[in-house]
């Protein structure tokens, strides 16, 4: 069994906890941008799969107090690498320090690296790694003076699914939208619209959530190259997840002014395999109209974040508010950084949750029907 630790954007651990639960693990120690659990190779592969809002998945190797460079390097060395790598591994180390003596990052992987290699010395009794085989990359957390010495099984972020080829201006991360679909609690029998949906990526997450679509089906995994991991267990889950797609029919809408990264949307749609389900078109968010009752609204405005915008997006949010209560029955949940937004929409939220939109702090307003 392994500690596997599932890193969270900010803000979201709840929301990842509770898709941990619904994946059936109960054991959870959650912190602050972090969720930890036990489990083996099969639930290494069924999270990096299956999980929407998870950054990477890791397993933690050790955990000890390192003060100097000495405490790393025999803290870091006292871990058996050879039971994980290969003799041919790409070990690559990154690293972070936050609050600690040891404050150099570059100091900290060179330490690190080291001590892995004289760790594997030992192990296959050579001096020399080619270092040509599958991509290792180690972690080394320093958080108050614990280092955290870890293993990505992921490789590349969680939030790349693979069906992005192209961003708009100003983009939100699939596991924030996801996270933000999520926290909606929006089902599949309600009308979902996005009135200011860029390149579709609120849209294609609800989708996915909608299908029971896994969000890792079609992207690979670090993993999987490793020859400790038994790569049949990621196929073996692959199939599970296709299995568990379901036939629900469902319509979600998305409009945006800019036709140019509406064209960008349809492409990602049709390219994450939900084109039967999600519909966009140029629109103004001022023409937004529906006889549709209890629909819910799921969106990320513009924040005004460039000098000279301010202005203009404090009378966009007044038109939200404007336009928005001639909905009838619908709820609303919008993310945006700016502080005066409910006074600006003309109603205070029934909820809000802080966020983190990359590294702008952003609020969730969540108004329910």
């Amino acid at each position: 069994m392994y500690d596997i630790v599932v890193t969270t954007a900010f803000g979201i651990e709840s929301v990842t906890s509770r898709e941990l639960k619904n994946l059936g693990y109960e054991d959870l120690k959650v912190e602050n941008g972090k969720i930890t659990l036990k489990g083996n190779d099969e639930d290494i592969a069924r999270l990096n799969i299956f999980l929407r809002t998870g950054d990477r998945v890791y397993i933690k190797l050790k955990e000890f107090t390192a003060e100097s460079f000495e405490d790393l390097f025999q803290g870091t060395l006292s871990i058996n690498f050879g039971d994980f790598l290969p003799e041919n591994a790409k070990m690559h180390v990154i690293g972070k320090s936050i609050k600690s003596k040891l404050f150099s990052v570059s100091d900290c992987q060179a330490i690190v690296k080291k001590a892995v290699v004289e760790s594997m010395k030992r192990k296959y009794k050579k001096t020399w790694f080619s270092e040509d085989g599958p991509t290792y990359k180690i972690e080394i957390a320093l958080l108050k003076d614990v280092a955290t010495i870890s293993l990505d099984t992921s490789g590349i972020g969680l939030h790349k699914r693979g069906y992005r080829i192209e961003a708009g201006e100003a983009p939100l991360k699939e596991t924030l939208a996801a996270a933000m679909v999520l926290l909606s609690r929006w089902k599949s029998d309600r009308l979902l619209i996005d009135p200011f949906c860029g390149s579709g990526t609120i849209l294609i997450e609800a989708a996915l959530i909608g299908k029971n679509i896994a969000p890792g089906l079609n992207r690979s995994f670090d993993a999987e190259k490793w020859s400790h991991i038994d790569k049949r267990v990621f196929d073996l889950m692959r199939e599970r997840a296709r299995n568990e797609i379901n036939n629900d029919e469902f319509k979600i809408l998305g409009q945006d002014i800019d036709g140019r990264v509406l064209k960008t949307a349809r492409e990602n749609i049709k390219r994450a395999g939900v084109e039967d389900f999600v519909f966009v078109q140029k629109l103004p968010m001022e023409e937004l109209s529906t006889k549709k009752k209890n629909g819910v609204i799921i969106c990320n405005p513009p924040y005004g974040e460039r000098i000279g915008q301010i202005k203009e997006v404090e009378k966009l949010y007044k038109r939200m508010g404007e336009v928005f209560q001639n909905l009838d029955g619908w709820s609303y949940f919008i993310l945006t950084s700016h502080l005066e937004f409910e006074r600006l929409f003309g109603r205070k939220a029934d909820k809000n949750r802080k966020l983190y939109n990359g590294k702008i702090l952003c609020y969730l307003y969540q108004y329910f029907s």
